[in-house]
């Protein structure tokens, strides 16, 4: 994995630094909202179902990164597909799963940040959302571990395009090759192989506990 020092560490938010709302529950309370039964393992499965489409290449494609209105119409169309289970739950999961502020830092989110600035090793996020993040960021006192925060809406290009690693290893003045990337996602995060950079696949989570990013300090080291 480490061909060199590591004088940079990209990361991934969603799903990597930070865990999205249960919405699982989201969906159950919304049905139970319009007095239909949906027991937990059956709203399970319709998020997960959901959640790994809206990962595949074909969706990834369609821009909704690039835009505050291309991020609400894409996801809200994909939630959507829902509504013959749930009337109204794709209008519901995205104002209630989507928007950062209702996401919670995993438990070794700030340990593993915080040893990153011990170590003098600089940090950007790099994220496919249509916001800035430092606020959210900052509501949890981790702004100040971040050195730069890179999107895709202000950068013009979404991950896996090489240009928005670049820009990122542009922000923080490491060289790419001295570069690290964490992600969930091997298509989107794994990008960063074509800018040059290393990179570090986290493995599929629940959501629930730590996340394992003790990996990365392990890797820096």
């Amino acid at each position: 994995l480490v061909s060199t020092r590591i004088d940079g560490v990209l990361f991934d938010w969603g799903d990597t630094l930070f865990a999205p709302p249960d919405a699982a529950r989201v969906i159950a309370d919304v049905a139970g909202e319009r007095g239909i039964n949906v027991p937990p393992e059956r709203a399970r499965a319709i998020w997960d179902e959901l959640w790994a489409l809206g990962k595949m290449p074909a969706e990834l494609a369609k821009g909704r990164d690039l835009s505050a209105e291309a991020h609400r119409t894409v996801w809200t169309s994909l939630f959507q597909t829902a509504d013959a289970h749930i009337p109204g739950i794709g209008r519901e999961l995205y104002e209630r799963v989507m928007d950062p502020l209702r996401w919670l830092p995993y438990p070794d989110t700030e340990p593993t940040l915080r040893a990153l600035r011990e170590r003098a090793v600089k940090v950007a996020i790099v994220s496919n959302v249509p916001r800035d993040l430092s606020d959210v960021f900052r509501a949890h006192g981790l702004a100040g571990y971040v050195d730069a925060f890179v999107h895709s809406f202000q950068v013009g290009a979404e991950k896996p395009d090489p240009r928005i690693f670049l820009a990122a290893c542009e922000r923080i003045g490491t060289a790419p090759a001295a570069t690290l990337m964490v992600g969930d996602h091997a298509i989107a995060d794994g990008g960063a192989i074509a800018a040059g950079l290393q990179f570090l696949l986290l493995p599929a989570h629940d959501g629930r506990g730590t996340r394992g990013l003790a990996r990365v300090l392990e890797v820096v080291d």
